[in-house]
């Protein structure tokens, strides 16, 4: 399983991760940081490109994969703010308290661990009046795509790098400090077990 989450998953996850439909998600949330930014989950960099050059003054790009951070780096040449690696899960986040303006997170919160720890974390770096904005995919409200959800969950987190199907997103910000100031609940294109989305903005209470 070593050499598959090595050599095999970061490049299911890139190719996964920059389909068109995800990439459209993509594209109505990074570009509303601005700042000093942390990005939980950097991946291969695929958020890079939309970042707002005249809205960022820097990205911290946090992710516990190397081999991601080594397809990130190659993005990183391309864009016109400082990119700041930073290789370590975000329950073990070494930067000060308070010192972003915004923290930005997608498609990450299902893969994390210990995710009410990771979310307390990002609640600690971000500054007050700060932004927490998210797109995430999670628990569905149909009965019947929740109960595929779960019957599906443990194999689907054995191949997918640890990927939770079923994570109530709202539910975890909220309990971990924060208060949702938008939020877009849908159905994206594809199966409906993996394609429940969640995306908008959240502040500290």
């Amino acid at each position: 399983m070593n050499l598959y989450n090595k050599y095999v998953l970061p490049k299911l996850v890139h190719y996964v991760c920059s389909s068109a439909t995800i990439l459209s998600q993509r594209l109505k949330v990074v570009p509303l940081a601005q700042g000093r930014v942390l990005e939980v989950g950097l991946g291969s960099g695929l958020n890079l490109p939309y970042y707002d050059a005249d809205k960022v003054s820097k990205v911290w790009g946090l992710d516990p994969s190397a081999e991601m951070i080594g397809l990130a780096k190659e993005s990183a040449g391309s864009v016109p703010f400082d990119v700041e690696f930073i290789h370590s899960s975000v329950e073990q986040l070494s930067l000060e308290s308070n010192c972003v303006d915004t923290v930005l997170v997608t498609y990450t919160l299902c893969t994390i661990t210990d995710v009410e720890r990771a979310i307390e974390q990002m609640a600690r770096v971000l500054k007050p009046g700060g932004e927490l904005i998210f797109c995430e995919h999670g628990i569905a409200p149909d009965d019947s795509v929740r109960r595929m959800q779960n019957f599906i969950n443990p194999l689907w987190k054995r191949i997918g790098g640890g990927c939770h199907l079923n994570r109530d997103i709202p539910e975890l910000l909220e309990r971990g400090g924060f208060k949702l100031k938008e939020i877009r609940k849908e159905y994206l294109p594809g199966w409906r077990p993996t394609s429940f989305n969640y995306r908008g903005k959240a502040s500290l209470l």
